[in-house]
């Protein structure tokens, strides 16, 4: 075999592991957005409950009237053009101030025996289940694009077209980061 069967094999070899990267990188990414899909989704359907939670408990919570305002803002506060930092921490907020009406809402026997707010709680309990799981698989499609923009070789192909590092969805709640107490 000649140099230039062996240059040309060679050059044939390169050219299939770029276009097999470069496919493997538009994988990847396709599926970040698939995740992200999921999140926005769950996300969508809890800001739907929100109103109707507001409404169940207004009746109840005349006093409480910030507290519902703050909701209601914080259920209209975010633009799907933001990073997902900033969206990660909105959600934070929300569930916060969700589980601030929440635990108001113990202090009225009423509204704990409302059938429609009980309802309300359980689906608002599988949607945040549903948003658990969303993010899981969406940081762990995150995870792998990560590691294929930064090893070694594919990196090479990263930087060639610009491709970015992308965010994990971590949302801060105290009650995620407290271990529970056990007493034994």
């Amino acid at each position: 075999m000649n140099i230039f069967g062996v240059v040309l094999i060679l050059l044939i070899v390169i050219a299939a592991w770029l276009i097999w990267t470069y496919n493997r990188f538009i994988r990847h990414k396709n599926n970040v957005r698939e995740a992200w899909s999921g999140i926005d989704v769950q996300l969508k359907r809890r800001h739907n409950l929100i109103p109707n939670v507001i409404e169940a408990v207004k009746g109840y919570m005349g006093h409480e009237q910030g507290t519902l305002d703050s909701l209601t803002r914080l259920r209209t506060g975010t633009d799907t053009g933001e990073s997902v930092s900033k969206i990660a921490q909105h959600e934070s907020d929300l569930s916060r101030a969700i589980g601030g009406i929440l635990a108001v809402a113990e202090g009225y026997p009423d509204l704990k025996a409302n059938a429609g707010f009980l309802d309300l709680q359980q689906k608002l309990h599988e949607t945040e289940e549903q948003v658990q799981l969303a993010r899981r698989y969406y940081n762990g499609t995150v995870r792998d694009w990560n590691v294929l923009v930064e090893s070694f070789p594919s990196n090479l192909i990263a930087g060639i077209f610009r491709f970015q590092l992308a965010e994990f969805f971590e949302i801060e709640l105290a009650t995620e980061r407290t271990l529970p107490k056990v007493d034994f």
